[in-house]
């Protein structure tokens, strides 16, 4: 839950840095926290160590892929809200992100106000939170 005055934290989570990066100041400008990780592992290590309320995920990543972490994310109770997202995106994927409850499906390239509606869209919804003014 976040509490009144609380600033949520979203994990953006994708193995281009410039694209993090941007992401991430755009997220911050919308009044949110972010952390970043370059793969699937590095997302469920930073989930583990640090209070997250939404992760964004890229499809395919080295090692764990954003599938993998959403496979994690979704065997556990009250799992935090989650966006997908690929530029390679296909109906197989699409069915079966939908099928493990993800927030969102989205298709790269990403217009960033969308993002960012997205992202306080569900953070409201799983947790009553809005931007500050």
């Amino acid at each position: 839950m976040v509490d009144a005055g609380m600033i949520p934290t979203v994990l953006v989570t994708d193995d281009d840095a410039d694209f993090r990066g941007v992401v991430c100041e755009a997220l911050v400008r919308g009044g949110v926290q972010t952390q970043q990780a370059a793969d699937g592992d590095e997302a469920l290590r930073v989930i583990e160590k640090t209070a997250i309320h939404m992760v964004l995920l890229d499809v395919h990543m080295p090692r764990v892929t954003g599938l993998d972490v959403m496979r994690i994310l979704s065997q556990r109770p009250n799992a935090m809200p989650y966006v997908l997202m690929s530029a390679l995106m296909d109906e197989a994927i699409e069915r079966e992100a939908a099928r493990m409850r993800a927030y969102k499906i989205l298709r790269k390239p990403v217009r960033l106000g969308k993002l960012r509606e997205i992202v306080c869209g569900g953070l409201a919804e799983a947790y009553g939170w809005r931007p500050p003014e």
